[in-house]
């Protein structure tokens, strides 16, 4: 092949995913900013802030309850700093602790770390919504896989929030997580 013919291929497939950039940018799905002005606006410290309890469920990719679940959750700050702490009950009986510890970067972003969080979780609210990401070290049959989450809540009135959260690995969906969290 010459170097002409290589160019021309070059040019031809650069031209093509010009063209089809705004087409696939158009399916890269929500951005939190467009929550900007939903109501009631999601203060982060102030809902994640003493007692409550999540309902819940994880769905497979068919979209088959996989297994329900309850967590209670106690969550406090100080400053800038935030600890929640979730203690799982599955439907099997099976019990699971995560303890989250949060950090408030100012303009609505957040950052967080958990003991199964691979690195570090980022997220970011505006209005109602908050966007969170991260990738979590799963165990699966004696093994563990690391799963990445979107997960986002929504602010439903100053006791209820809902959470949907999509699991994936090297981009393809495994399930989902949905949640509904109460306070006293």
């Amino acid at each position: 092949m010459t170097p002409f013919t290589r160019f021309r291929r070059f040019l031809a497939a650069l031209g093509a995913a010009l063209l089809l950039s705004p087409l696939l940018s158009g399916c890269a799905g929500p951005q939190v900013q467009d929550y900007a002005q939903e109501q009631p606006a999601l203060d982060l410290k102030q809902y994640f802030n003493g007692p409550m309890q999540a309902h819940g469920i994880f769905t497979d990719r068919s979209g088959r309850v996989v297994k329900r679940f309850v967590v209670d959750m106690k969550a406090s700050w100080q400053g800038n700093q935030g600890t929640l702490d979730e203690r799982f009950t599955y439907s099997d009986g099976t019990k699971q602790t995560r303890i989250w510890y949060l950090t408030d970067h100012g303009n609505g972003r957040y950052t967080g770390r958990a003991d199964d969080v691979v690195g570090e979780a980022e997220g970011q609210t505006a209005g109602n919504a908050f966007r969170w990401g991260y990738t979590l070290a799963l165990p699966v049959d004696g093994r563990v896989w690391h799963v990445q989450f979107d997960d986002w809540m929504y602010l439903m009135d100053q006791r209820t929030m809902l959470n949907k959260a999509v699991m994936s690995k090297f981009g393809i969906r495994l399930g989902e997580v949905t949640l509904s969290f109460t306070k006293p």
